[in-house]
């Protein structure tokens, strides 16, 4: 499985939502400056999260983007489905109720859905607060860090 930038952008983006919403809201573009992220793309981004339900916006004077809901209750998994769709990496007729052909005598199917079943749970487990905490170790130890990364 392979994330498109649509992934790895909103969810660096919403970590740093989550980081800096705490105690007032935050603008695209501040959040796009801190990850090195064009403002146009991150409103789309933004755009796709609010539609979900896990990105609020305020409007009016000191308006901008809050969390819609507490950081414990979404997923590393909520994102990604919001930013990219499905996340499985294998898309088996045969694990669907309407099936292929061939669905009762293959074997492969149990394969696709222990992956399937295996990287949207992992996704589901990791939760944005932890991701924030780890977040703030890092720029405890290091205070520079803006951005992981480029990706």
């Amino acid at each position: 499985m392979k994330l498109s930038t649509k992934g790895r952008y909103g969810l660096r983006a919403l970590i740093d939502l989550a980081l800096y919403s705490e105690k007032e809201t935050v603008s695209i573009g501040s959040i796009a400056a801190r990850q090195n992220i064009s403002e146009s793309y991150l409103e789309q981004l933004i755009a796709k999260l609010r539609k979900a339900g896990l990105v609020s916006s305020v409007r009016g004077a000191g308006g901008g983007y809050v969390l819609a809901k507490p950081a414990e209750e979404i997923s590393v998994g909520d994102i990604l489905r919001a930013l990219e769709g499905s996340l499985d990496p294998v898309q088996c007729p045969g694990l669907k109720e309407e099936g292929c052909s061939g669905s009762d005598a293959c074997v492969t199917k149990y394969v696709w859905k222990r992956i399937n079943d295996s990287i949207n749970q992992t996704v589901d487990e990791i939760k944005l607060s932890q991701l924030v905490e780890e977040s703030r170790e890092v720029r405890d130890v290091v205070p520079s860090v803006g951005s992981c990364c480029s990706n």
